[in-house]
C-alpha cells in the first residue's frame, strides 16, 4: 500500500495536461509537500513506468530536462515536442508558455499565460546570491 504522499504526487502527475510542464518542487507543493521535490523523482523513478505517469512533462524549476544526454534526454525532448511543447536544442522548456500551475491553472498551450511563481524559485533564489555576493558599500 502507498502512502498518502505518494499517492498525492501520483494523482498530481496524472493531472498534468499534455502540452504543458511543471517542475519537481511545483508538483510536491500541489501534493501539499513543500520541499518535497526529491520525494517526486522517486516517485516517478518506482512507479513512472508501472502507472503509465507523464514523467516526460517534469522538469527542473528553470524549465530545463534533467535527465542526461544519452539516458533520457533525447527520449524527453521527443515526447514533449510531440505534444507540442518547444524544447530548445539544449533541453529548456519556456515555463512562462508551457508551464501549468495547478487544476485551476490549465491555460490552452500558448495562450502565453504566465504559472504564478512558487516562493523560492529558481531566479528567486538566483537573484538572492548575486545580492549576497554585491560589494557591500563602506
Amino acid at each position: 500500500m502507498a502512502s498518502e504522499s505518494t499517492e498525492a504526487i501520483v494523482a498530481v502527475l496524472a493531472s498534468i495536461p499534455r502540452g504543458r510542464v511543471a517542475s519537481y518542487g511545483l508538483v510536491a507543493a500541489l501534493s501539499g509537500l513543500p520541499r518535497g521535490a526529491r520525494q517526486v523523482v522517486r516517485v516517478l523513478h518506482s512507479r513512472g513506468g508501472k502507472d503509465s505517469l507523464p514523467w516526460h512533462r517534469v522538469l527542473r524549476a528553470d524549465g530545463s530536462i534533467a535527465l542526461p544526454p544519452g539516458g533520457g534526454f533525447e527520449l524527453q525532448m521527443a515526447l514533449l515536442r510531440k505534444e507540442g511543447v518547444e524544447v530548445s536544442p539544449g533541453g529548456r522548456v519556456e515555463l512562462a508558455r508551457y508551464g501549468w500551475a495547478g487544476a485551476a491553472g490549465r491555460e490552452p498551450p500558448g495562450s502565453g499565460a504566465a504559472r504564478p511563481r512558487a516562493r523560492g524559485d529558481a531566479s528567486e533564489r538566483s537573484q538572492a546570491r548575486k545580492k549576497a555576493r554585491a560589494p557591500k558599500g563602506r
